[in-house]
């Protein structure tokens, strides 16, 4: 009886390597943050670059991030396994930190985040999976806690690299600036690779014959043979399962409800960008205050610190949302639905850079207001943020077939990549500056925001699919 107590208890708990897992997420994700969140300011100050050039770049060093997971997650699954991807990739993230914090010129920088967008993006799709990997059939209920502290340490790593690493910008330079997120970098392999001998390793499936992609090349080549009245996947039946072709159908129709998304990428990722470039142009210092019958000393914020507001939020908003302000809806009869939520969280995009705008147009007529005001457009971005970030993953797993869930997350990351793409030739495009910038942007995601409404009024979501 008591081996069954013990059991039982144990499907209650993380199994022991998750702790290794969690320790090198929080330090990778503060060594990912930590350099990002200054390479704009470390590019226009130190690299004497454009601001236009510098925020161009930045979101091409993104968009390289959200590319990336496409070839990470297909060497994981075909050939090599997660743990072995995680591994090599790694010792090239280390060596783009290295390269970053020691050449310090416009050739180091572009090798260096090179390394760092392979490293960094080739991970992402794998270590998350890698988690879920690490539980047995009878601990799945315990998935959803372990992806909220998952969530958890992303955003703690994101929220103090955004205090501190300004200000070693400020104080020490680029080269120590840059050193420490490499340094955290190695914790992260070390914590790691700590964990190799608890860890479950899922092998590689190798080649896939029925692949995503080898349906469509398949339905593209028989297009003239599909049955009349067919759509044109119908062609790929006569050399594949029907499952893989109604995956692939499934993938497509999906797909098309994301195109729009693309759009609050390219809003959401400038908060690294356009909105630290607004904050130089802002009243920074913060006075002094009583506290405890204590006078505190005033001191001045480093406009890349703002970035931590948005991690910190997410920390308090999703589950005042989840917990709170959802169900809330449904108890006054109100339908909450994944496609309903992120519908509204593209108008809340446009309606945060109408306030950015604002605060960009009291700037061009000779004010400097003070920096704090920023925190009321990044509030209503980052409840975008929740309304669509994350119902869009729950939304992409629920609706997407078991064999292509892996091909469907990645199309999901591949709108981030769009998405920093359109910011990039926007900004070395360069035809709108000061408040016409944001509201570019503003209208650009109001037409977002129509188009996925109307494309979400078509789909027909279909039961949850498990797997």
């Amino acid at each position: 009886m008591s081996g069954a107590v013990g059991a039982a208890a144990a499907r209650q708990k993380f199994p022991p390597q998750i702790p290794y897992i969690m320790a090198s997420e929080g330090a990778e994700r503060f060594s990912f943050y930590g350099m990002r969140n200054i390479l704009v300011v470390y590019m226009v100050q130190y690299l004497l670059v454009s601001q236009a050039d510098s925020k161009a770049s930045y979101h091409y060093f993104v968009m390289a991030n959200y590319l990336m997971p496409l070839v990470g997650g297909w060497l994981a699954d075909r050939f090599l396994g997660r743990y072995r991807v995680i591994l090599f990739l790694s010792f090239g993230y280390v060596l783009g930190h290295l390269v970053v914090a020691a050449v310090e010129t416009r050739t180091g920088l572009l090798a260096g985040c090179a390394l760092i967008a392979i490293g960094a993006g080739g991970i992402k799709p794998c270590v998350s999976a890698f988690v879920g990997d690490q539980f047995a059939p009878d601990q799945k209920h315990l998935l959803a806690k372990v992806y909220g502290l998952f969530y958890w340490m992303v955003n703690l790593g994101s929220a103090t690299a955004s205090i501190l690493i300004p200000l070693l910008l400020k104080h020490y330079g680029p080269a120590v600036a840059f050193g420490v997120p490499g340094a955290l970098m190695v914790l992260a392999l070390v914590f790691f690779v700590a964990g190799r001998r608890r860890y479950v390793y899922v092998a590689p499936t190798g080649p896939n014959p029925d692949s995503f992609v080898k349906v469509v090349a398949s339905a593209l080549r028989r297009r003239a043979s599909r049955p009349a009245g067919s759509d044109w996947l119908e062609g790929a039946r006569a050399v594949h399962p029907a499952e893989a072709v109604d995956g692939a159908r499934a993938v497509v129709r999906i797909s098309g409800v994301f195109v729009m998304v693309a759009g609050f990428w390219a809003l959401f990722d400038q908060k690294g960008a356009s909105f630290i470039l607004q904050a130089k142009q802002m009243n920074l210092d913060v006075g002094a205050v009583e506290f405890l019958g204590m006078r505190l000393s005033g001191f001045r914020l480093e406009p890349s610190q703002l970035n931590a507001v948005n991690p910190f939020l997410v920390l308090i908003l999703v589950p005042l949302f989840q917990g709170v302000v959802y169900p809330g809806l449904v108890r006054l009869g109100v339908k909450v639905t994944p496609l309903g939520k992120m519908s509204l969280g593209m108008f809340l995009t446009a309606l945060s850079f109408v306030g950015m705008a604002g605060l960009q147009a009291v700037i061009d007529g000779g004010a400097r207001p003070h920096v704090f005001w920023q925190v009321l457009p990044i509030l209503v971005l980052t409840m975008a943020e929740v309304m669509i970030s994350v119902t869009g993953l729950e939304f992409a797993f629920t609706q997407a077939p078991r064999t292509m869930k892996s091909t469907i997350m990645s199309f999901w990351l591949l709108t981030s990549a769009v998405g920093n793409f359109v910011a990039a030739v926007v900004s070395q495009w360069n035809r709108f500056h000061g408040a016409a910038y944001f509201l570019f942007f503003a209208a650009l995601m109001f037409c977002c925001a129509v188009g996925f409404v109307l494309l979400a009024r078509r789909y027909r979501p279909v039961a949850s699919v498990s797997g």
